[in-house]
């Protein structure tokens, strides 16, 4: 054997020992994190604590994925859709299927432009930069919105945006004369912040996928226009909220200024979000995308999948709501009645529901629909793991979406009630 053969053998034996280690390091680092399909969830509604196993870990599973509908895939049209795309330089406005994407939106949203931008975070945080133009401007904000919770507070960290809260209803809306009582008005006294935006949320994430009413976005907006402030949407799931309400999305972004409207959750894209607005603010986001590394450049691939969303995806959410209502009226019919759900808050996708036996937890719960029992797969005819988050005040967070069929529903139904009843039984037999 040559000098240089042994080299290479020795250097290949080397590496694989490295990889090897290295994969086994990562698999205990992500398990100990909680990474999603490894252990537990690393998503927005648990500790860490409890452990729930990744889809596919025993023989004849079905998994069920209630986490989130961040978690669609794009299917065989929308893949065939983005390799044929037409391609530009975006950053140039030279890409075709984005600028046509932005055309179809602002005509959708009836709004003056949009942008198409990489995720609802960014577009909210562009939103935020524009209307409040200087540092140390002031929004108001409801206190369990997203935008105040789950987006690492860069309005403040990066835009030097104050924000100022308001307390969310359950419906997801506010009381207009708290809202009222937190707009400033001494500004330029050096003491106060400049009130600049309001912001709302439609579909409320937190009250479970809540629609706002109509009348509620209408006195917000009269309510800022009275004192010159802007109303943002983080319109998320603004696609739900129209479908649920037999409505054009213009109807209820007329009471809004701006919306950022994400592609990639029931609507199926992989990737994306629209900014929509005044032309003069869209000029103004282009330039905030750009400082925030937004630029992308060949985007057409990602915009294919956007006018799908659009153009073809929206009327299928009211599968999504009804499956969420099918299950919701499920766990009120559960027998023994370990569940609670008020059948009147469940609007569209987003359920929320109270687990009212004490001796089961959330996390508990959450921890026993995701891994296959001892005797399921004969008492079920396979194993079933269903994946949803413990969530606010003893609830469950379960999510419906394009990866979840009426088959789906049903098999998570079963699941759910043979937890429950082995719960029950294993109670009893302790007492």
């Amino acid at each position: 054997m040559s000098l240089k053969t042994f080299s290479c053998r020795v250097l290949c034996k080397l590496v694989n020992h490295e990889v090897v280690a290295s994969k086994k390091t990562l698999s205990a680092r992500d398990a100990a994190a909680g990474f999603p399909g490894r252990s537990s969830a690393r998503g927005y509604y648990n500790s860490g604590k409890a452990s729930q196993p990744g889809p596919g870990k025993a023989a004849h599973v079905r998994v069920v994925d209630l986490r989130s509908d961040t978690v669609t895939k794009p299917g065989p049209a929308m893949r065939q859709a983005m390799a044929a795309a037409e391609v530009g330089d975006d950053v140039m406005g030279e890409d075709p299927c984005v600028n046509e994407l932005q055309e179809i939106a602002a005509e959708m949203f009836q709004m003056e432009a949009a942008l198409f931008v990489p995720t609802g975070t960014m577009s909210n945080l562009i939103a935020v930069m524009v209307h409040c133009r200087e540092r140390g401007d002031e929004m108001i904000v409801g206190n369990l919105s997203h935008l105040h919770i789950y987006e690492q507070g860069g309005s403040a960290q990066l835009a030097g945006v104050h924000a100022t809260t308001v307390d969310n209803l359950p419906d997801g809306s506010f009381d207009l004369e708290q809202l009222e009582s937190k707009i400033r008005h001494g500004y330029p006294d050096p003491h106060y912040p400049r009130s600049r935006l309001i912001c709302v949320e439609n579909t409320h994430n937190i009250q479970g996928g809540r629609v706002l009413p109509l009348t509620f976005l209408q006195e917000v907006r009269a309510l800022a226009d009275r004192y010159g402030l802007s109303v943002h949407m983080d319109g998320a799931r603004v696609m739900n909220a129209a479908v649920a309400m037999g409505l054009p999305p213009s109807t209820i972004l007329q009471h809004t200024h701006t919306v950022s409207v994400c592609l990639s959750k029931g609507l199926g894209s992989p990737v994306g979000t629209m900014l929509a607005g005044p032309k003069d603010f869209i000029t103004r986001a282009v330039r905030c995308r750009k400082a925030l590394g937004g630029g992308m450049r060949q985007a057409g691939i990602l915009a294919a999948a956007g006018k799908l969303s659009l153009l073809e995806m929206v009327g299928r959410l009211e599968e999504d709501h009804h499956n969420a209502k099918t299950f919701a009226q499920a766990l009120l019919e559960c027998d023994p009645a370990v569940f609670a759900v008020d059948m009147a808050t469940v609007e569209t996708n987003i359920l929320r529901f109270r687990i009212q036996e004490p001796t089961l937890s959330p996390s508990e719960f959450c921890a026993r629909m995701a891994e296959v029992g001892e005797g399921e797969e004969a008492a079920l005819g396979q194993g079933i793991q269903v994946l949803m988050y413990p969530h606010f005040s003893n609830t469950v967070r379960a999510v419906w979406h394009l990866g979840i069929s009426p088959e789906d529903t049903q098999l998570a139904i079963q699941k759910m009630q043979l937890v429950a009843s082995q719960h029950i039984k294993e109670k009893v037999r302790a007492q």
